[in-house]
């Protein structure tokens, strides 16, 4: 029977095979890592991407996750359809678009499937009640899930911290209601930023605050920020309408956000040959 015979040196570039290893796993003390447990490092996507489309083809990343692929794409000018069913996964990319190349939602970039009113947001909570609040928690810049939300119930939904002072990180606890709330949900999470010694606690909630619960959030006090002098109410409330609409919580401006991890920032992209295809 006829057969070919390739010797190495008859044809320029390497065989192709699967055997990855020149690129490293991320490790606990790597540059680019999240935190997200199935993170891939981003030299892998790209020698894929590179070794199988052009620039301006389109990459299909059907189970994005944190978005390796899609920071991939964007780097190696690709377009590119990420889709995964977590909010938190989502959160995670829109972080890593800003943070890498200053991309943001609605401008440069569109989000499909996520609550944009406040009856989407109801109709999320009515049917899976954790992914509304890691869809909550992503209204909140950099803040992040509080763990992994099993076990027994610490009164804690999300966390970030924020550094106004070098040598003292602070501590901002968060915690999300879906159904009926009343002042003794407020008293309750008054106890957990004791407990918790946060500086700040933000309680956000789907129905309208009674007039208690907001009494009971101001006798918290404020905290005072060491630059500027700030006077920033400890216990805020706020609803999931007024956070749709850009209302934010009250945290201090020139503070460094440390929630998320900071994806770092693509300086340059470079152009590659074309692949005949």
């Amino acid at each position: 029977m006829p057969r070919y015979k390739r010797y190495l040196d008859m044809n320029p570039g390497n065989l192709i095979q699967d055997v990855i290893t020149d690129i490293n796993p991320i490790s606990s003390q790597a540059r680019e890592r999240l935190g997200y447990p199935t993170q891939k490092p981003i030299a892998l996507l790209e020698r894929i991407i590179l070794a199988s489309s052009n620039e301006g083809d389109v990459v299909l990343d059907p189970f994005c996750g944190c978005g390796t692929a899609i920071v991939a794409a964007q780097k190696l000018k690709r377009h590119w359809v990420g889709i995964d069913i977590t909010h938190l996964a989502i959160a995670l990319i829109k972080y890593r678009l800003a943070d890498m190349f200053d991309l943001r939602e609605g401008k440069d970039y569109l989000v499909v499937g996520e609550p944009t009113t406040v009856e989407d947001a109801r109709a999320l909570a009515h049917h899976d009640r954790d992914e509304f609040q890691r869809w909550a928690i992503g209204l909140i810049p950099r803040a992040r899930p509080y763990q992994d939300k099993k076990g027994a119930d610490t009164g804690i939904d999300g966390v970030l911290f924020f550094k106004d002072d070098p040598d003292d990180p602070k501590k901002v606890v968060i915690q999300v209601k879906s159904g009926h709330v009343g002042v003794k949900d407020i008293r309750d999470f008054r106890g957990v930023m004791e407990r918790e010694k946060a500086t700040l606690g933000l309680f956000v909630t789907l129905d309208e605050p009674t007039r208690a619960m907001q009494t009971e959030a101001e006798s918290v006090g404020f905290y005072v920020t060491p630059l500027g002098k700030l006077h920033l109410p400890r216990l805020q409330i706020r609803t999931v309408e007024q956070l749709l609409r850009g209302e934010g919580f009250q945290i201090p401006g020139a503070a460094m956000l440390m929630g998320v991890s900071r994806a770092e920032r693509v300086q340059e992209q470079f152009r590659q040959g074309e692949l005949e295809m």
